[in-house]
């Protein structure tokens, strides 16, 4: 009987072969850490659909200490969101020198100087009363529609206003026409040149984005984001939105989400390998972990770190997670499931 001479299985015996034979291993300086601003509180708040993180007021030591214990563990990169209960129809509170995460961005650096990497979300939706990423229009036919070049201008101000406070990176989630050009092209007039841009360039039409909706109020009060955000039956348009961002300005371009979409993460690492890419494991996909966990569907830890795993072994240069501490504290207790 003629025995094969290679055996992947070698590789497989010992903990210490697998690692080595490793193609994606997780590093927390590769992972950014979403943190919500609340605006108007004295405390931290739960959020009821995002169990274990919280509402932080802008000017507190909470959210300092936060931060710190991250950077302790080795995650060094932040994306700020806010939560207001001051909406208006252009989502005036985005762009004001007082908005949550301006003051928030700028405690932080008056705290613990530029040591963490603080990226800002630049949307409307959470500061609108109507909920969506962009300024409704009426048509004279009486139908509604988001108008695409005046969003623009309200992105504008919006990315200078946190340029100002201390940001590192402008994070356009917005998903509107030339938003990329539009920003750079402010950013550059206000003498921000060195403050980049990570696009949410294939952000798709998702259910999985419920809680984060829950989270800060951003639900759209009229209609759906069909009209803005991408179709999840098309993979091939990903290339061209991502192709856009690049020619616009973006220094890191993002697939949203990401467990659902590990195909899209890994058509657009194929197709521009030099270009770094973060994917977004977003609010439903972390409940679902968690709700597997609490329920004894699955082991909590090993589920995680196997779902981070699979996001960077399809391409993902950086993941944005919600079990960003989580996955660093068991990294530095050398928890390895696989």
């Amino acid at each position: 009987m003629r025995r094969p001479r290679y055996r992947p299985r070698r590789l497989r015996l010992t903990p210490q072969a697998r690692r080595l034979a490793s193609e994606a291993i997780l590093d927390p300086g590769h992972m950014i850490l979403p943190i919500f601003i609340g605006e108007g509180i004295k405390r931290p708040e739960p959020i009821e659909s995002l169990p274990g993180h919280y509402r932080y007021p802008p000017r507190s030591t909470e959210l300092v200490d936060y931060v710190s214990k991250a950077l302790d563990l080795g995650v060094r990169s932040f994306l700020l969101f806010s939560y207001t209960k001051r909406k208006d129809r252009i989502g005036s509170v985005a762009f004001a020198r007082d908005g949550p995460v301006q003051t928030a961005v700028r405690h932080l650096r008056r705290e613990l100087g530029w040591e963490p990497a603080l990226f800002t979300d630049l949307c409307i939706c959470s500061y609108t009363d109507h909920g969506h990423c962009g300024v409704p229009r009426e048509l004279p036919d009486g139908r509604v529609i988001i108008d695409n070049d005046e969003t623009l201008e309200v992105y504008a101000k919006i990315a200078v206003s946190q340029a100002e406070a201390g940001a590192d990176f402008i994070a356009p989630s917005g998903m509107m026409d030339g938003q990329v050009a539009a920003i750079r092209e402010a950013l550059d007039e206000a003498g921000f040149t060195h403050v980049g841009i990570m696009a949410y360039s294939a952000k798709y039409a998702s259910v999985f984005y419920g809680p984060f909706r829950g989270a800060l109020d951003s639900a759209p009060r009229f209609g759906d984001r069909r009209s803005y955000q991408m179709d999840p039956r098309r993979a091939s348009e990903a290339l061209r939105e991502v192709e856009l961002d690049l020619e616009e300005g973006a220094d890191i371009v993002m697939v949203k989400p990401a467990l659902a979409y590990l195909d899209v993460i890994r058509l657009v690492k194929q197709s521009f390998p030099w270009a770094p890419l973060a994917a977004y494991n977003v609010s439903g996909e972390y409940v679902m972990v968690k709700l597997a966990g609490e329920n004894g569907l699955a082991d909590y830890s090993t589920l995680m770190m196997e779902v981070l795993t699979a996001i960077r072994r399809a391409g993902a240069d950086i993941i944005i997670t919600y079990h960003a501490l989580e996955a660093a504290r068991l990294l530095r207790e050398g928890f390895d499931p696989f």
